[in-house]
C-alpha cells in the first residue's frame, strides 16, 4: 500500500510522541478484527436509521485512542459525519460552568467529513446542499437562477426538509436558524451566515444577543447541547449523508471529578445518551466512549457506581476463559499477540524505509531479537501495551537513521534496564519465564 511522503512522516512524529495520529492509519492498523467488525456493524445500524453507543475500555497505551480514530477515518470514508472530542477538566458532559457546552464547542470545531476531514466542516455541509438543491432545481426546470421561480422553488424544497424536522426537541429553532443562513446566502449577507454558523456551534452566550443577531429567543447551552446533536444527526441524513459518529475520549477524566453530586450528573448524561441508543429514541446517530478499566469498574467512582448504569453496561455473566461478546454495549480490548507486535513493528520499519533519504538496516530477524530483548527490559505487562513498545522502537530507528554505524544492539545493549515497581498481584511466578510466548513463534 503506497504512503505519501506527508502520512509517513506525520505517522512517525505521532508515534515517536506516544500520541494516535489523525491520518494513515490503514498503514499501521493490526488484529483487533473482532472489534472493528462490531463497531463497522454498528454504523450499518445508523444508516439504516439506528443509533448506537459503545463503551471501548482497555488499559493506558492499550490502543483505544486509535481504536477511536480508526473507526472515525472508516466513517469518513464511509459518508458519515464524525465529530471528536477528548473529556479534561474544562470539557465534561454536565459541569456547573462551562464544561459542558465547551464540550459541544469542541465537538463542532473538530466536525469533519470526507472532503473536510480537519474539522470545522459545518459552513461548508450548509453549502454543499443550498448549492445540491439549487443544482437540482436549475436542471430539472431550466430556470434563471436569479428568476423569483428558481428562488421560490429551491426555498420550498429547503421548507421541505426543515418542516420534516419540526417534531424534534428544538426542530424549530434549528430550522429557523437554516432560514437565516439561507436568507444571508441568497443576498450575500456574510455577517449573517456568520451569525448562524456561531448560533448552531454553541458559541452564543446569552439569548438577548442572540435574538439581536437573528432574530430568535433560543440558543445551545449546557442544558440542550445533546438534543441539538440528535437534530445535526437527523439532518446530516436527510441531506444526504449517512448519519453522525460522535467519539469522545479520555472518559477517566469523568471518573477523575472528585464532587460525587458533579460526577454522577455526568453519569446521568451518559445514562440518557445509553437510554435513547438501546431504546431507539435517537436516530442516525453512534457514540464512541474511550476510557479506562477504571472508569467503567469502579464501585465507588467508576460508571458501576452507577446502579443505572451499572445494570446495563454489565457484562454477560456466561462469558468463560477466552471468550469475549461484542455485541454487548462494552468492548473491551484484549491484549496484542506477539504475532500481530511483530506486524505492527514491520510496517513501522516499512514506512521508515519509504523516507527517499532514509538507509535502514533492520531484518525481520532482528525485529524478533528486539522484541525478545525489549520484554526482558520492559517486563511482560508494559511490552502488552502498545504504545510505549512502539514509541520506543520508533525512536530507536530514529537513532539508526542518525547513526548508520551503530548496530541496533549496540544502542539497546548500552542502556540499563527500566526500574519497574511490580506489585505482589501483578508479579509473575518465579518459574514463569517471559519468553515462553515466543516459543511458537517463527520468522521464516
Amino acid at each position: 500500500m503506497l504512503i505519501t511522503k506527508r502520512e509517513a512522516k506525520t505517522i512517525l512524529n505521532s508515534l515517536s510522541a506516544g500520541v494516535v495520529p489523525r491520518t494513515g492509519l490503514r498503514h499501521i492498523s493490526v488484529g483487533r478484527l473482532p472489534e472493528i467488525a462490531a463497531l463497522k456493524s454498528d454504523l450499518d445500524h445508523n444508516r439504516e436509521g439506528g443509533a448506537t453507543v459503545r463503551f471501548v475500555v482497555g488499559r493506558f497505551g492499550s490502543g483505544k485512542s486509535f481504536l477511536l480514530q480508526l473507526m472515525r477515518t472508516y466513517a469518513l470514508e464511509s459518508k458519515f459525519v464524525v465529530a471528536d472530542a477528548d473529556f479534561s477538566p474544562e470539557r465534561r458532559l454536565f459541569g456547573s460552568g462551562d464544561e459542558a457546552i465547551a464540550t459541544y464547542r469542541e465537538l463542532m470545531k473538530n466536525l469533519s467529513t470526507q472532503t473536510r476531514p480537519d474539522g470545522n466542516a459545518l459552513p461548508t455541509i450548509i453549502e454543499k446542499w443550498l448549492s445540491s438543491i439549487q443544482a437540482a432545481v436549475a436542471g430539472e426546470g431550466n430556470l434563471d437562477p436569479n428568476s423569483p421561480e428558481f428562488v421560490a422553488q429551491v426555498k420550498a424544497r429547503i421548507i421541505t426538509t426543515l418542516n420534516e424536522m419540526q417534531g424534534l426537541v428544538h426542530g424549530y429553532d434549528f430550522g429557523n436558524i437554516l432560514a437565516a443562513y439561507y436568507q444571508g446566502y441568497l443576498s450575500n449577507n456574510e455577517e449573517l451566515k456568520s451569525n448562524a454558523i456561531r448560533w448552531l456551534r454553541g458559541e452564543f452566550s446569552t439569548k438577548t444577543e442572540a435574538f439581536n443577531s437573528l432574530k430568535v429567543r433560543s440558543i445551545i447551552d449546557s442544558d440542550n447541547y445533546y438534543d441539538y446533536l440528535k437534530v445535526l444527526a437527523v439532518f446530516f441524513q436527510k441531506i444526504g449523508y449517512a448519519g453522525l459518529l460522535v467519539c469522545l475520549d479520555e472518559g477517566v477524566y469523568l471518573y477523575k471529578i472528585t464532587n460525587s453530586i458533579s460526577r454522577n450528573n455526568n453519569y446521568e448524561v451518559i445514562l440518557s445518551i445509553v437510554n435513547d441508543c438501546l431504546q431507539g429514541k435517537a436516530s442516525n446517530i453512534s457514540f464512541l466512549i474511550g476510557g479506562t478499566p477504571e472508569f467503567l469498574e469502579d464501585q465507588r467512582r467508576g460508571l458501576f457506581s452507577y446502579e443505572a448504569l451499572r445494570s446495563r453496561l454489565a457484562a454477560n455473566r456466561f462469558l468463560g476463559e477466552g471468550l469475549q461478546d461484542f455485541t454487548g454495549p462494552v468492548i473491551r480490548l484484549s491484549s496484542l499477540t506477539a504475532e500481530e507486535i511483530f506486524v505492527l513493528l514491520q510496517k513501522i520499519r516499512e514506512i521508515h524505509q519509504s523516507q527517499p533519504t532514509t538507509s535502514l538496516n533492520m531484518t525481520d530477524q532482528d525485529i524478533q531479537a528486539y522484541m525478545e530483548e525489549t520484554l526482558r527490559r520492559m517486563g511482560a505487562r508494559e511490552f502488552t501495551t502498545p504504545r510505549e513498545l512502539v514509541r520506543e522502537f520508533v525512536n530507536l530507528l530514529n537513532l539508526l537513521i542518525q547513526y548508520p554505524q551503530k548496530t541496533w544492539q549496540e544502542i539497546v545493549m548500552g542502556l540499563p534496564a527500566p526500574k519497574e515497581a511490580v506489585s505482589e498481584e501483578t508479579a509473575a511466578p518465579e518459574n514463569d519465564d517471559p519468553l515462553n510466548r515466543f516459543s511458537d513463534f517463527k520468522v521464516n
